[in-house]
């Protein structure tokens, strides 16, 4: 939001420097983050003084060129070169004078410097009109009156406007600081805090009145609970043209272009006091009535823009009798404003529901100064007085004449706020006591009434327009900041209390993890949770009916909330491919939304993505070896493993966006799926290289941690025991099959059984692999004999035959 230096001095008499201010206001909870210089005339005529020719002759060179003298009053009269068809001896001139800097329309800059023009020397330039900014003009030089005084700077001559514009980073709870004169109720209150008494000045109203009653319109608001209050007045006779150079400055230094003098009026009361307003051109208003209504949806309507719109049946609408003028808070239609031609309005001052103005905002995707400020929720008893003092100025700068009573309708008034204060909550949130005098005027300085003292507390009215200050914490918020946060001591003693958290917080198994992962090489990545919803025709599994939709999308690409962590860490693995990171190792916590009709969901999730090679190119891992399945799987089983969850189940998994892939689960409860992502899935990314994927339940994770005990055990006093089978199995059979086998043979003395070799190929006969694997033994109680460990290996082999036809090599 930009605030006017010189604006604010209307509604506040200070002498303090806009640095000061600056300090003062963010101190304020209004923080500055920039302070920007403006010049009604760019470059503020610097170095333009009034100057008079004394001699004006042809130059001898060059037919359109004149070589004149000029006295700027100080020092020897100038030669300078002119190329003006009017100059001429006698006349009073500005005169751009050796080292200033001028700008052209675009904003460049150039500066004026000594030299020859066909051999004549000339040391300044006599201006024209829009070489200074001061018009567009460009038939000749211009020339002064001639009563003016050599030698006066021209900034003093034209009343140039030097002001300083504060950028200040509004938060969304301050709707009553949106204009100067919010801004400057609070710098009364930061200034009266620190001993300076000044006053708030009101623009007065009382020349309001009306001359006749020859043009009425009629207003009825049908939807009251979307306009609690509507008012309006006619005024005829005026004449639009261009805005006087004041109001053209206010505007272009908070950034706004002009445009006529009515439009430019309801702008600058906007930014004066925070209240929209709307000029209808009345001829244009049909039926001399005006309804506030919402339409049927479907309902076109052109705006000011040039689109065309369709209505939503929550939108609601200032119509005439016959169709609809303006999206009421937010944007005026292209049928019905005010042109060259208007001679009389229908101005309108509202208060609209802030939800329903959002709502229709976001639906359109329009983000105005109106809508900006009706959302947020202006001061619904400003209405009547903002309508008055933008009358007064279209009287005064267009002409015209009150040609109607004003329209009020205000059935139901918004009431102002009660709330107790009490003293020592004040001194328990703030941490130090503040005298009862100092919070009392520092709530007088605010506008909030206090009502009744006692020696425990005050009982307040809040007004309207502090639609933020509603408990008795907001109140005390208010005291602070203008108390001064740097005012409250620093206490010397820190308290602090212990949480009694559990180990199993998901933040705290999260930083396990993560801290395991990156340990590992493996990069964290933070994703959209917003998506394209045509991702879900690449996997069956996701259905359309269950995205969780976005009313008002950025872009179709962020039209829904995933339902999968994939497709956003696909587009990260993508992105870093196609910059020639080809080894990649990502995870992502986050989570996945569900819309299940009657009730919407969200999943927490974990997601690995592995591609490429395991290790960067190096000289000692010679050659590179390629990320592949068990690479993935060997770290799912680290982070279950590091989680005390090692025992569970091993299945083909059901996911369709796998090639081949295993699923984790303690019965019924599945840990994780993972595997190879298919190629149509990859290429629809622009991926060539292969993709391994793991998705976590991570809500289930945390669940099953809860219940496992932990155990832990001293080393084992007795040696352990290693055996070695070379099976010839079938194809089909997996080595989870043969772990599964080994347990039951031996539950009390197999501690571990390993995969070391896998071997297809030569010497074996089809449809044959060897599978090389070792069974480690160990008893706690005693040394492990020969024929102890020979009899466990007996039955092993026993059951590898019959159970899976296995044979020894």
């Amino acid at each position: 939001m930009k605030i006017s230096y010189n604006w604010i001095k209307q509604f506040i008499k200070t002498d303090w420097s806009a640095e000061h201010t600056s300090e003062l206001l963010t101190d304020l909870g209004l923080e500055v983050e920039g302070l920007d210089k403006f010049q009604s005339v760019k470059g503020g005529l610097e170095g333009v003084v009034v100057g008079e020719v004394l001699t004006c002759n042809q130059h001898s060179n060059a037919d359109k060129l004149k070589v004149t003298t000029v006295n700027i009053g100080s020092g020897e009269p100038l030669q300078i070169v002119c190329g003006a068809p009017n100059v001429a001896a006698g006349q009073k001139v500005p005169v751009a004078t050796i080292g200033t800097t001028l700008y052209t329309d675009t904003g460049d800059a150039w500066t004026i410097k000594k030299g020859k023009i066909r051999g004549e020397e000339s040391h300044g330039m006599i201006c024209a009109e829009d070489e200074l900014g001061l018009g567009k003009s460009h038939d000749g030089i211009l020339v002064l009156p001639e009563d003016t005084i050599v030698g006066t700077p021209c900034a003093d001559l034209f009343d140039v406007e030097n002001d300083l514009v504060f950028e200040i980073g509004l938060t969304p709870n301050r709707a009553d600081a949106m204009s100067h004169f919010g801004t400057a109720r609070d710098l009364k209150a930061g200034l009266q805090q620190k001993g300076i008494n000044v006053e708030l000045i009101t623009p007065s109203v009382s020349a309001f009145h009306i001359e006749n009653r020859t043009l009425k319109i009629d207003v009825d608001v049908i939807n009251k609970d979307l306009a609690p209050r509507y008012c309006g007045v006619t005024i005829s006779g005026l004449k639009v043209e261009e805005s006087p150079e004041w109001l053209q400055h206010r505007l272009k230094a908070i950034g706004l272009s002009p445009i006529n003098n009515i439009v430019d009026i309801t702008n600058y009361v906007l930014h004066d006091l925070g209240q929209p307003l709307h000029a209808f051109d009345a001829n244009k208003v049909s039926g001399n009535k005006v309804e506030v209504k919402t339409l049927p949806s479907g309902t076109k309507f052109t705006t000011l823009d040039g689109i065309q719109r369709e209505l939503h049946e929550d939108d609601l609408m200032i119509c005439n009798s016959d169709k609809p003028m303006c999206i009421a808070g937010v944007f005026g239609g292209i049928d019905s404003g005010v042109t060259e031609n208007t001679t009389s309005i229908f101005l309108e001052s509202a208060y609209f529901n802030p939800v329903s103005v959002r709502k229709t905002a976001k639906r359109h995707g329009l983000n105005t100064d109106a809508s900006f400020r009706f959302e947020r929720g202006i001061d619904p008893n400003i209405t009547e007085y903002a309508l008055k003092r933008a009358a007064l100025l279209i009287q005064e700068i267009a002409g015209g004449e009150i040609t109607s009573d004003i329209v009020d309708i205000y059935p139901n008034k918004i009431e102002d706020f009660q709330v107790r204060l009490s003293f020592d909550k004040v001194t328990q949130l703030i941490g130090q006591e503040i005298p009862k005098e100092t919070i009392k005027s520092i709530l007088t300085s605010l506008d909030i009434k206090v009502n009744s003292v006692t020696e425990t507390g005050l009982g307040l009215t809040i007004p309207a327009f502090r639609n933020d200050v509603t408990r008795e914490a907001d109140v005390i918020e208010e005291i602070l900041r203008v108390y001064g946060y740097n005012n409250v001591e620093t206490s010397s003693k820190l308290n602090a209390s212990i949480s009694n958290a559990s180990k199993f917080e998901d933040y705290k198994l999260q930083n396990v993890v993560g801290n395991q992962l990156a340990a590992q090489g493996w990069f964290e990545i933070m994703a959209n949770s917003l998506t394209n919803a045509n991702y879900l025709a690449l996997s069956d599994q996701l259905k359309a009916e269950h995205n969780v939709e976005m009313l008002n999308p950025l872009s179709q690409d962020l039209g829904v909330m995933r339902q999968s962590l994939l497709f956003s860490g696909l587009e990260a693995v993508s992105h870093n491919i196609n910059r020639r990171q080809h080894n990649l190792k990502f995870f992502e916590f986050g989570k996945t939304y569900h819309n299940y009709g009657d009730k919407c969901e969200e999943f927490k999730r974990l997601s690995l993505f592995v591609t490429g090679h395991k290790t960067e190119e190096s000289w000692s891992y010679s050659p590179q070896s390629k990320t592949d399945f068990f690479f993935l799987k060997g770290s799912i089983a680290s982070i279950l493993d590091r989680l005390g969850i090692n025992r569970y189940q091993e299945n083909t998994t059901k996911n369709d966006v796998f090639t081949e892939g295993l699923q984790l689960s303690i019965g019924r409860d599945i840990l994780v799926d993972f595997g190879i992502i298919k190629s149509k899935i990859t290429k629809h990314f622009d991926i060539s290289q292969e993709v391994f994927y793991a998705d976590f339940n991570w809500d289930t994770i945390i669940e099953v941690a809860k219940r496992n005990t932990i155990k832990f055990t001293a080393i084992p006093k007795y040696p352990e025991v290693r055996r070695d089978f070379a099976l010839l199995i079938d194809e089909a059979v997996t080595f989870d099959s043969i772990k599964s086998i080994a347990k039951k043979t031996e539950k009390q003395l197999l501690k571990n059984v390993n995969l070391f070799d896998v071997y297809q190929g030569k010497n074996l006969p089809n449809g044959k692999k060897s599978y090389a694997v070792s069974f480690t033994f160990l008893d706690d109680r005693q040394t492990l004999t020969d024929k102890t460990v020979d009899k466990i290996m007996n039955k092993l082999q026993n059951n590898f035959e019959r159970e899976l036809g296995a044979e020894l090599r």
